[in-house]
């Protein structure tokens, strides 16, 4: 039962994260045209091309998530038992083949690192105001 309940919050996590890397891709450019300021947020920005980079990686190396290895080890050969848990195997796990994969994290990570060019965080380099204090975009915004 422990080792269940483990194994769905390391699933419930790695949901969180696939979540956060998504919207990232879509927030991100959209903040940048509305100018909303936690777009360019350098911490979260690096958090999101690291994770997003990582992804890609372990996609074209063949290297399964270890947050899914861990949860496999957790929880043997059991289903996910709650509906929360098995909601979120369903949305993170697609019976694809692993070129589908491949291929969309390249995209995406492609799309990250045209949006830190297009969209630069504060303090990276080419960022508009980013040696301007108080500057819209500035490392006082």
């Amino acid at each position: 039962m422990v080792l269940t309940l483990l194994a769905e919050l390391v699933l419930i996590a790695h949901l969180l994260l696939a979540t956060l890397i998504t919207l990232g891709l879509i927030a991100i450019p959209i903040g940048g045209v509305l100018q909303w300021p936690w777009v360019r947020n350098r911490r979260l920005r690096l958090v999101h091309a690291g994770l997003m980079v990582f992804v890609a990686l372990e996609a074209v190396l063949g290297i399964t998530c270890p947050l899914t290895t861990i949860e496999h080890q957790l929880r043997g050969s059991q289903a996910p038992e709650f509906f929360l848990a098995d909601l979120a195997s369903d949305l993170l796990y697609w019976n694809l083949p692993l070129e589908f994969f491949v291929i969309g994290y390249l995209l995406a990570a492609a799309w990250v690192g045209f949006l830190w060019w297009k969209i630069p965080p504060n303090g990276a380099k080419g960022a508009k105001g980013a040696n301007r204090p108080n500057a819209p975009g500035g490392p006082d915004a």
